[in-house]
């Protein structure tokens, strides 16, 4: 049978509470946390487990690419101005 949004809540924070050190007067805490941990999970894509599945990285360009070798790009430096 499938967990239902409120049990999976009560459980997550019940293991926040554990991983704190069962603290007292938290629970409220314990409970949004969850709660906001659970809303992320339903908005991303998630498998049925409730594992969010990575998305693929986008390949960022550093530099120039020529052949297979990659150069990178020059470093910034910031300009000083000197006093008068």
């Amino acid at each position: 049978m499938a967990e239902t949004r409120e049990e999976w809540i009560k459980k997550r924070a019940y293991a926040l509470w554990e991983e704190e050190g069962y603290p007292t007067g938290r629970d409220s805490i314990h409970w949004e946390q969850a709660r906001h941990e659970r809303e992320t999970l339903e908005g991303s894509a998630a498998s049925s487990d409730g594992k969010e599945v990575k998305p693929k990285a986008k390949r960022s360009v550093t530099g120039s690419k020529t052949n297979g070798v990659v150069t990178p790009a020059p470093k910034r430096t910031a300009s000083r101005k000197t006093a008068s």
